[in-house]
């Protein structure tokens, strides 16, 4: 356990390790996910300079005037593509709008893929040109992380290795690019981002401009994760937790505003919300459903529990 209260593992004893390192990683993966949902990764081989560079075009956007930003605020997509402005986006228990804006970058494919009409193109900024391109190819270094921690739990799970790399190929993953901007006055209750937990199979996140997040710990204690900078924090979402029958844990989190002599300080995050294909089954695996842990889910897919999410949290009407 580190410092920050959460396992850590190092991918590359996964990805280019002996057969007895592999297992090593499988197995605390597997256990961090499974007692705690929350995972810090080192050696993950996500570029840094893809990472610094990501970061830097997202402030110069977050940057712009707002109705420049709001040209690329796309009516009809759920937040789904570019822009997405202050003050739109709630938890789902909450009525009360989250402090922050955000950019949102999807899934590519090509024009006579199957999967094309799912997909809308993504939104180029003309002020921040370096922005989609950046975007697209950390993207794409995220998916192939992503990719290697599923096989490790697929592996965890007595399931085939490659069993998600079918539903997470072209799948409907999510890059969002997350600011929050200076708190100038006395929030009318609302924190930066109130508790919740993810819906997707995994979330990758590369570390903070400042601290805030928190996690809920199995005392029921609030504890802070502040990534290293070298490291990559995993949480499992609801959708691995629902396949799973709660054997793997979504951990509910948070994003909680800094102390007052703070608050002239802004925030910037870049989550990898980790989607499989929208007709994936959730139905729960037969082998996490026993006499002592019964069934706890109806049976769905991936794009229709997104679809319900979307409208719990106030993107989809």
């Amino acid at each position: 356990m580190s410092e920050k209260g959460i396992p850590t593992v190092d991918l590359s004893t996964f990805t280019q390790g002996t057969p007895a390192q592999r297992q090593a990683f499988v197995h605390d993966l597997g256990k961090a996910f499974h007692e705690v949902g929350f995972v810090a990764v080192v050696n993950h081989g996500i570029p840094k300079h893809l990472v610094d560079g990501f970061y830097a075009a997202s402030k110069a956007f977050f940057a712009l005037p707002e109705p420049v930003k709001r040209k690329y605020e796309v009516p009809g997509l759920a937040g789904q593509r570019g822009y997405t402005s202050f003050g739109k986006e709630h938890a789902k228990q909450s009525t009360v709008a989250d402090l922050k804006e955000f950019f949102q970058i999807g899934q590519e494919v090509p024009a006579d893929h199957p999967l094309k009409t799912q997909y809308p193109d993504n939104v180029s900024v003309a002020e921040a040109p370096e922005f989609a391109q950046l975007g697209r190819d950390l993207y794409q270094a995220f998916e192939k992380a992503g990719g290697e921690l599923l096989e490790a739990i697929a592996i965890h799970l007595n399931l085939d290795p490659h069993y998600f790399q079918q539903y997470i190929s072209n799948g409907n993953s999510i890059l969002r690019s997350i600011f929050y901007p200076p708190i100038t006055h006395e929030p009318a209750s609302a924190i930066r981002a109130e508790q919740h937990e993810d819906i997707n199979l995994i979330t990758l996140l590369v570390g903070a401009s400042a601290g805030g997040l928190q996690l809920l710990n199995s005392k029921d204690e609030w504890m802070p994760i502040m990534p290293e900078a070298d490291e990559i924090v995993i949480n499992v979402g609801d959708m691995l937790q629902r396949l799973t029958n709660n054997y793997l844990k979504s951990t509910t989190h948070r994003v909680v505003n800094p102390p007052r002599e703070e608050w002239h300080l802004p925030r910037l995050s870049i989550p990898f919300f980790l989607h499989p294909v929208s007709d994936m089954r959730l139905d729960c695996l037969e082998a996490c459903v026993t006499a002592d842990t019964p069934l706890q889910y109806a049976p769905t897919t991936a794009g229709e529990y997104l679809d319900e999410r979307l409208r719990e949290i106030g993107l989809k009407k």
